[in-house]
């Protein structure tokens, strides 16, 4: 997931097929460290996002217009000034370096034309935006970087601009067999590191894969590695740099149990084709995966409170819990006591009083044991003591037993409000959630008045054979999935032992009576999806239970959602979906 200069390489030449000879037409900062520059060209409107966040640096074409704030900040109204009706000239990337240089042709105060250039660094938590003259002298730029701050280079205006080498970092483009060979071999560490460590623009995923690609185990000493292996190490490295060099592209999204996992713009063989999604531009891949992670991080944010309180309750559930069992194992000492009373009362008359301990037989095992005495009171007295010991165990035995099965519960039902916030993809999905916890008094704060606890519904994919699969994605949906919407002929699939959506497999036909079957392809894909919507979509391999919903049942006083089953098929699946032709159905 690095935005590396092989993608940066890729995006230039998007952006240079689509944008040169292109007029600025309008230039918005709608937030701090965005900028949106609106270029028209050919007859075409196109928008190009630039983000020099810290912790999210991006740089792409998109369809979104965001709102700008009514008065522009500094730095926007220097672009506007410098680059307003500007018309591009080029997009290039210096060597291989996460750095776009869009040269632009504009006419200053006196008319004259003059060239300015809008540099893009995308360098993680030193990304900037910077404006210079033809000259390489700053203009502005989006954040000031002065002396104290970096013992580098200065970010000012007047200031000459270039790009710091910071690192002993050579050019990939450029570098022959026997260099790379021998760079290679000067390096003490595992030979994906060594690729990208030693050149610009590689991140360890792409220098992994350069290792894959010849059957090379990234995790060996690149110094180790033979000369043989060298060599064909450096010929796919120069196949990859000449498709770079070509702007012979791929664009894919790699995707694991049905989410993005990586991206990358060359061709991946480490991949099976059947995880990755093919896009015609970079521009459209980036968008699609970073706006996919923006909906995560911010369902991630909106719901931080709500999952700080579930933890803060499991937190001390867990501690009860351990408490409650403890005190469960000090209460099976009751019987001892029993039987202590039982012996006091069989051999009182043999036992001294004010004795501090009697050594009696135990003709429950025929061996003696020695009981400790109250010299202060009576042999009756201790028997009863000890009978009172035991009442009162056996009474906090029983207490506990039922208190342990309500803690049990609540952990179980707490652990799937868990499991299910992480399916949470849209704030109707946080909606539903609260509705619940509302319901069941873990919150205090009722849910907005009017909100429909089921106005979100569940997920509903359709096989290519026509079979209907449905997949709840929290505890109120999975109650209505199975309770009011199933029917009893209908297929029942849930991840064994652990918190889960329910999956039901519809009768493709309207007589509900009639016991019927589908194909193992099927059966299969509603086990992935059970096996993916589970607390245990991380592991290779789940097993999951899967039955006819009538023997599906209601537990009495269960909490919504939960359910009780004694006769089942069980199978493990691979959490992996993309195997199965499935169309999520809107």
């Amino acid at each position: 997931m690095a935005f590396d200069g092989i993608t940066m390489a890729a995006v230039t030449n998007e952006l240079q097929q689509k944008l040169k000879d292109g007029r600025v037409v309008k230039i918005s900062q709608p937030e701090r460290e965005e900028i949106i520059l609106t270029v028209k060209n050919a007859g075409v409107q196109y928008r190009l996002f630039l983000c020099a966040s810290p912790s999210l640096p991006l740089v792409y074409l998109t369809d979104n217009a965001k709102p700008s704030p009514m008065t522009a900040p500094n730095f926007c109204m220097v672009l506007r000034k410098h680059l307003q009706g500007a018309r591009i000239l080029s997009v290039t990337q210096p060597e291989l370096e996460r750095v776009l240089i869009i040269s632009m042709e504009h006419l200053d105060e006196m008319g004259d034309l003059c060239v300015r250039k809008l540099v893009f660094e995308l360098m993680g938590k030193y990304s900037n935006l910077i404006l210079c003259d033809s000259n390489d002298l700053v203009i502005d730029s989006m954040k000031h970087v002065s002396g104290m701050m970096s013992s580098v280079r200065e970010v000012l205006p007047g200031r000459a601009y270039f790009i710091p080498k910071t690192q002993n970092k050579d050019n990939p483009l450029t570098v022959g067999e026997a260099q790379f060979i021998d760079k290679l071999k000067s390096v003490s560490a595992p030979v994906y590191k060594a690729i990208y460590t030693s050149y610009t623009g590689m991140s360890p995923f792409i220098a992994q894969e350069i290792c894959n690609q010849c059957d090379i185990d990234d995790r060996i000493i690149a110094g180790a590695l033979s000369q043989a292996q060298l060599e064909k190490l450096y010929q796919y490295f120069d196949a990859l740099m000449n498709a770079v060099k070509e702007c012979r592209f791929s664009p894919v999204i790699l995707q694991e149990n049905n989410s993005m996992k990586e991206f990358a713009v060359t061709e991946i063989l480490s991949y099976p084709k059947e995880v990755q999604i093919s896009y015609t531009d970079p521009s459209a891949m980036l968008r699609t995966f970073y706006e996919s992670k923006n909906t995560q991080d911010t369902m991630r944010q909106k719901s931080v409170h709500l999952r700080k309180q579930i933890q803060t309750i499991l937190e001390k559930d867990y501690k009860k819990l351990d408490l409650q069992l403890k005190q469960l194992d000090d209460a099976q000492q009751k019987d001892t006591y029993r039987i202590y009373g039982e012996l006091l009362n069989t051999y009182g008359y043999d036992i001294d009083e004010g004795a501090k301990k009697a050594t009696v037989l135990n003709y429950y095992t025929n061996e003696s044991v020695t009981i400790p005495l109250d010299e202060n009171k009576s042999i009756k007295e201790n028997a009863k003591r000890y009978f009172d010991k035991y009442v009162k165990l056996k009474r906090t035995q029983e207490a506990l037993a039922v208190q342990i099965e309500d803690t049990k519960k609540e952990i179980e039902y707490l652990e799937s409000v868990q499991t299910f916030m992480q399916f949470a993809v849209s704030k109707d999905d946080l909606d539903q959630i609260r509705q619940e916890l509302y319901e069941n008094h873990y919150i205090r704060k009722k849910p907005e008045k009017g909100k429909n606890k089921l106005k979100n519904p569940p997920l509903h994919y359709r096989t290519k054979e026509g079979y209907d699969i449905y997949v709840g994605r929290n505890n109120l949906q999975n109650d209505e999935l199975t309770h009011k919407f199933a029917t009893g002929n209908d297929w029942w699939f849930h991840a064994k032992g652990v918190p889960g959506s329910h999956v039901i497999v519809k009768a493709p036909f309207e007589n509900q009576a009639i016991e019927w079957d589908m194909p193992d392809e099927v059966f299969e894909a509603a086990a992935a999806l059970a096996a993916i919507y589970s607390k245990n979509k991380e592991q290779d391999k789940v097993e999951v239970d899967y039955l006819r919903k009538k023997n599906v049942k209601r537990p009495a006083g269960g909490e919504a959602g939960f359910v009780v089953y004694y006769t089942n098929y069980s199978m493990v699946i691979e959490t992996n979906i993309e195997r199965f032709t499935l169309t999520l159905v809107p």
